[in-house]
């Protein structure tokens, strides 16, 4: 069978926020069967806790924020998300001293890191796959995301900069993770941003955390980071990071062909919400046979 999983112990880090700029305490902690993904304020004078759901996902200003019915926020979860995606993690609280995570070096990288150093357990409950039955699409203008049939997991995502940094290599990475890792080759994918947008984003009390620490900045012409791009594509395949995050807020691993064309938080979240309002569209499966489950879900990192 293929079991639930959560953490083996407690771990936790300390980092900026990328939009607010405050300095933010970040703690993982196991959680029981069922229980999902919960993200817990501790820094209000009562704890409070939101549950990973998207329709919680009331706020998409660069980044995915979830927002409970009281108005308590937690932002910029995608990259952490992503993470628990890529680790195949189930359930899990995820306690924090501000309304955002933080940033880190703007990838999936250090969460990867706190993961693997806390080590994953099984749990003895089946994991639930959501297994898309049918296409579900969301098209904008140009811009459009999709959900496929398939038998397994893979990512086709395509950007449009038209910009000197950007033209140095492809602007579309397709991913079958079937025969590729996201640990060797999203997870490293750091978040970017243009220096013209800064004073914009800082005027709307956006970005006051960001630096060539947690980000890749380009100017007119030029990546303005020392160290230059981690990957020749890395600009898209963040934006496949963040598409992974984004779609793990439904709870479970889909088992689905996702691709789209300049796509974001707002539209990713705009399709899961489409899936799920057609039952038609989607089913719950589990596996008693690991080896019955598509080959996407082999490569996960060992359990305890």
């Amino acid at each position: 069978m293929i079991f639930q999983r959560t953490l083996k112990q407690a771990i936790s880090a300390t980092g900026v926020g990328l939009h607010s700029g405050e300095r933010v305490k970040l703690t993982l902690k196991p959680a029981a069967p069922d229980a999902g993904i919960v993200f817990r304020r501790t820094d209000l004078p009562e704890p409070v806790e939101v549950k990973a759901e998207p329709m919680l996902v009331n706020d998409t200003r660069l980044s995915s924020t979830l927002v409970n019915d009281t108005g308590v926020r937690v932002g910029t979860i995608e990259h952490l998300m992503s993470a628990f995606a890529g680790f195949g993690i189930d359930n899990l609280i995820v306690e924090v001293t501000a309304a955002e995570i933080p940033i880190m070096d703007g990838s999936a990288a250090p969460f990867i890191y706190l993961l693997q150093t806390a080590g994953v357990v099984e749990q003895p409950v089946p994991k639930r796959f959501i297994r898309v039955l049918k296409p579900v699409e969301v098209v904008e203008g140009d811009k459009w995301v999709r959900l496929d049939p398939k038998d397994g997991f893979s990512v086709t995502l395509s950007i449009e900069f038209n910009h000197p940094a950007f033209n140095l290599a492809p602007q579309k990475v397709e991913i079958d993770f079937a025969g590729h890792s996201y640990l060797d080759e999203i997870s490293r994918a750091r978040t970017f941003g243009f220096m013209h947008e800064v004073e914009y984003m800082r005027q709307h009390g956006l970005g006051l955390g960001g630096s060539l620490d947690n980000a890749i900045v380009i100017d007119d012409e030029y990546v303005l980071n020392p160290e230059g791009l981690r990957f020749p594509d890395e600009f898209v395949r963040h934006k496949i990071l963040d598409a992974i995050g984004d779609l793990y807020i439904v709870g479970h691993p889909l088992i689905a062909a996702f691709s789209g064309h300049k796509s974001g938080h707002a539209m990713n979240n705009t399709l899961l919400r489409r899936l799920l309002e057609d039952p038609s569209a989607w089913e719950y499966v589990s596996f008693q046979d690991p080896l019955d489950a598509p080959s996407s879900f082999h490569r996960l990192p060992e359990a305890a």
